[in-house]
């Protein structure tokens, strides 16, 4: 072969790899909350996804941290202190066999209990698991849960920061009957912390009635946090937008699933007067990293973000147990390439990276001395 043919075989090479290369994996460049073309479009890099149904051990599972910590009354602000303990969060996962019974019966999922407490305990006995990460920085986040009948309880879905920047969807379990079913939408800031934590007076607090007992079966709770607005939804139904700007979050944080109670009559209530159980089935959470590595990562990946597939959008299905969708469950095993998530990392399956511009540089330049070599 001549130096010419050479020299033209590598300029055809190097045009190949100066080209928009097509999406190697499903999903590279995001996830999307609805489609391109709606005014509420918005993508996502990353991904959490935890199905509780077959989680054996919330203990290993690395996306989450279950909590053990005590605070005394005072900062707890009611008449008991608070006390999360490990044995009051419980893996529930489905019975071999079966589609809709857990192997300590009753629903599946990971049970998150408060314990009644005796006339002279100074502590209620709660629970709570804490995200392992901390770098979420907007996105849309969902829940599976179903809260408890049992009267003195709070049970929460929210993101956190620190007492001045939290999104909370929170439920007490006294303002529920038979007739009446809210749900505690709120955002605490710097108003809520002038008055010792209480957003009920602040314009980020907002009461909203729900058209189903959320104590009966598991429906899915979701928040979308985006620059300037936050919204809310009940099954898949919108609920509420809060667009006081200044108030809304614009740093990275958590997420947290609480069940706890202190006694205090104006919210908790309680404490119960027998063990009282949230059951929360799964989480998705769809959001935007601030950890410098993994803006390099879906950098490196995303190499056409209007390649076929590239970006995903994320399904809106039932909250019942084998109605719920996860990519990371996906049967072509293609679409959360390089995501951390417990359930693929423990099998050592879909967490490398993509293969980036070094990689193919590599291959043209092996092409080339072969090339060469071979004249």
């Amino acid at each position: 072969m001549h130096v010419v043919q050479v020299i033209g075989v590598l300029a055809s090479a190097i045009a190949l790899l100066l080209a928009p290369l097509g999406a190697l994996a499903d999903c590279e460049c995001g996830y999307s909350v609805n489609n391109t073309s709606d005014d509420t479009f918005a993508v996502f890099t990353d991904v959490l996804e935890s199905d509780f149904t077959t989680l054996k051990n919330i203990s290993d599972d690395t996306d989450w941290i279950v909590q053990k910590w005590k605070v005394e009354k005072k900062e707890s602000k009611g008449p008991y202190g608070r006390q999360t303990e490990l044995k009051n969060v419980v893996s529930n996962p489905l019975k071999e066999g079966s589609s809709s019974v857990g192997i300590l019966g009753g629903d599946p999922g990971l049970e998150l209990w408060v314990r009644s407490a005796a006339e002279n305990d100074e502590y209620v006995s709660v629970a709570e698991v804490d995200s392992a990460r901390t770098d979420m920085l907007y996105g849309t986040f969902r829940a599976g849960i179903r809260t408890s009948p049992i009267n003195g309880t709070c049970a929460a879905f929210f993101w956190y920061l620190n007492d001045t920047q939290e999104i909370d969807i929170e439920f007490l379990s006294s303002q529920t009957n038979e007739t009446y079913a809210p749900v505690n939408l709120v955002l605490h800031s710097v108003l809520s912390m002038k008055d010792g934590g209480d957003a009920s007076f602040t314009p980020t607090y907002k009461i909203f009635p729900l058209p189903f007992n959320p104590t009966a079966d598991i429906h899915e709770y979701r928040f979308d946090w985006q620059p300037g607005t936050v919204s809310f939804y009940g099954d898949g139904k919108w609920l509420i937008d809060m667009v006081e700007e200044k108030y809304i979050p614009k740093a990275p944080g958590k997420i947290v699933l609480s069940h706890w109670s202190n006694g205090q009559p104006l919210w908790s209530g309680g404490p119960p007067k027998e063990d009282a159980r949230m059951l929360v089935s799964y989480v998705k959470a769809y959001f935007n990293s601030s950890d410098q590595t993994r803006l390099k990562d879906h950098a490196a990946r995303c190499s056409n973000l209007s390649a076929a597939n590239a970006i995903c959008r994320i399904p809106d299905k039932g909250a019942k147990p084998g109605d719920v969708y996860f990519f990371y469950q996906d049967p072509s095993g293609n679409k959360t390439n390089n995501q951390s998530i417990h359930a693929l990392h423990k099998h050592n399956s879909s967490t490398a990276p993509a293969p980036g511009w070094a990689t193919v540089f590599l291959s043209v330049t092996l092409v080339g001395v072969w090339l060469v070599w071979g004249m």
